[in-house]
């Protein structure tokens, strides 16, 4: 197996690249809009067949490169069927499996941080790559973008909790320099859930963060939603104005007056 652990630091957002040592068969999950010259070059220099640009979830803190990735490499765009994002090649239901020459990956549906979120399971090398529905120590947000911390706190206990605990569990993001946990050890050390934590009192802690926006809502969301294929006119307009998807998505959230501060995703 071929394994590299990417890093956007302005977002401190993880991009992961998968692949398969015979078939030369690979994944890149969550990728970002600005690394995408690192990861072409990357995947060239190894000599991959990207077949798959995988999304977690749709992104609030920066543009997504998977639409990019499809026109330069010929991968599919991947995302869960109820992201909504409407130029997806594959739309993945809860158990949809992704092959990748002798390797396999499980779409486990995993939503309460968005509506849309998937964790990726990779049995043969016993990982997983969590998005933002759990983080190290942490977990997403669950404000907008159709979140629930009932909907998490049952996700995580189903979905990701239920792994064996050796499973290396690979996250969206990290604020302060931490690159993997085990099921094992968000089990035991996690603030916000491990045993012994109650739903109510999750729903608690995550009812009573008040986090700001992240600062990029306003061109993430709708850019991500089309696989980030918008042009820079576009994406300045919708950065500065909202566009039609950010109007759509501030009137669910019902706070249409919001201005975005600082990235806070994953606090």
């Amino acid at each position: 197996m071929i394994f590299r652990q990417l890093f956007d630091p302005e977002t401190s957002t993880y991009s992961y690249l998968l692949a398969d040592q015979g078939s030369r068969h690979a994944v890149l999950i969550d990728s970002v809009l600005e690394q995408l010259d690192r990861d072409l070059g990357l995947i060239r220099e190894l000599d991959l067949e990207l077949r798959f640009a995988l999304e977690t979830h749709v992104h609030a803190d920066h543009v997504t490169a998977s639409g990019r990735l499809r026109e330069e490499l010929g991968a599919q765009v991947a995302v869960c069927a109820a992201a909504g994002v409407a130029n997806a090649d594959l739309e993945l239901e809860d158990g949809a499996l992704l092959q990748l020459g002798a390797l396999e990956l499980e779409a486990r549906h995993t939503p309460g941080h968005t509506a849309g979120c998937m964790t990726y399971v990779c049995h043969e090398a016993v990982m997983a790559f969590t998005g933002d529905a759990l983080l190290v120590r942490g977990c997403g947000r669950t404000d907008f973008q159709e979140g629930s911390p009932h909907t998490l706190f049952q996700s995580v206990h189903e979905k990701i909790f239920s792994l064996p605990g050796e499973t290396l569990l690979y996250p969206g993001h990290d604020y302060r320099g931490r690159t993997v946990t085990t099921v094992a050890e968000e089990r035991g050390f996690s603030p916000r859930l491990r045993d012994g934590t109650s739903e109510e009192a999750f729903v608690a802690i995550m009812n009573g963060l008040d986090l700001a926006y992240p600062r990029k809502i306003k061109l993430a969301v709708p850019a991500n939603l089309e696989s980030g294929l918008i042009d820079d006119a576009q994406a300045v307009a919708t950065e500065q104005e909202g566009g039609p998807g950010v109007a759509a998505m501030m009137d669910r959230l019902g706070r249409q007056d919001a201005e975005p501060a600082f990235l806070g995703m994953g606090i």
